[in-house]
C-alpha cells in the first residue's frame, strides 16, 4: 500500500491496538463521535491524585483514529489534565506542519502523511479529545459524589 496516510507503521499501531478495552471501574469515561467520518472513541480513564493510573478506549474508527488511540494509551499512564491539553496541542500542531511530540509520544510523527488532508486531522486527535472528556467526566462525578 502506498497511501503516505496508511502507511506499515500506523497499520501495525492500529493493529497492536494498545489499550484497547474498557475499565472495570473507571473514575471517568466519555465518548466522542466524528460526525465527519462516523468514528466513535470512549475512553476511560482510572485516576490517582489526578493523574491516569489507568487508561482504555473502545474504538469504532478508521485505522488513523485507532492507531492514535494505541498510541495515547501506551504513553498517558501518570499524565494529568494539562499535560493531555498540551499533548492535543502538540499533535495538532504537528498537523499544522509543526514538530512531533516528545517522547513519550514522539510516535505520533506517523502521521505525517495526515498534514494534507486536514479533513483527518480529527481522527488522529478523536481520542486525545476523549481522554480529555473523561477527565471531565471524572470532575462532574467527584463533585455530584461530594454532595
Amino acid at each position: 500500500m502506498s497511501d503516505p496516510l496508511y502507511k506499515k507503521e500506523l497499520l501495525r499501531l492500529a493493529a497492536d491496538a494498545v489499550g484497547a478495552g474498557r475499565l472495570s471501574v473507571p473514575c471517568g469515561t466519555a465518548s466522542v463521535h466524528n460526525p465527519a467520518c462516523g468514528d466513535k472513541v470512549t475512553v476511560d480513564v482510572a485516576l490517582e491524585g489526578g493523574r491516569i493510573a489507568a487508561i482504555a478506549h473502545d474504538t469504532k474508527a478508521c485505522v488513523l483514529t485507532q492507531a492514535s488511540a494505541a498510541i495515547l494509551s501506551s504513553g498517558a499512564s501518570g499524565m494529568n489534565r494539562e499535560e493531555i491539553v498540551s499533548l492535543h496541542g502538540a499533535v495538532a500542531g504537528m498537523l499544522s506542519g509543526g514538530d512531533a511530540p516528545d517522547a513519550p509520544f514522539e510516535t505520533y510523527a506517523v502521521f505525517d502523511g495526515v498534514i494534507d488532508h486536514r479533513s483527518r486531522h480529527r481522527c488522529v486527535l478523536l481520542p486525545i479529545e476523549a481522554a480529555l472528556a473523561a477527565f471531565e467526566a471524572s470532575q462532574s462525578s467527584t463533585t455530584e459524589d461530594s454532595k
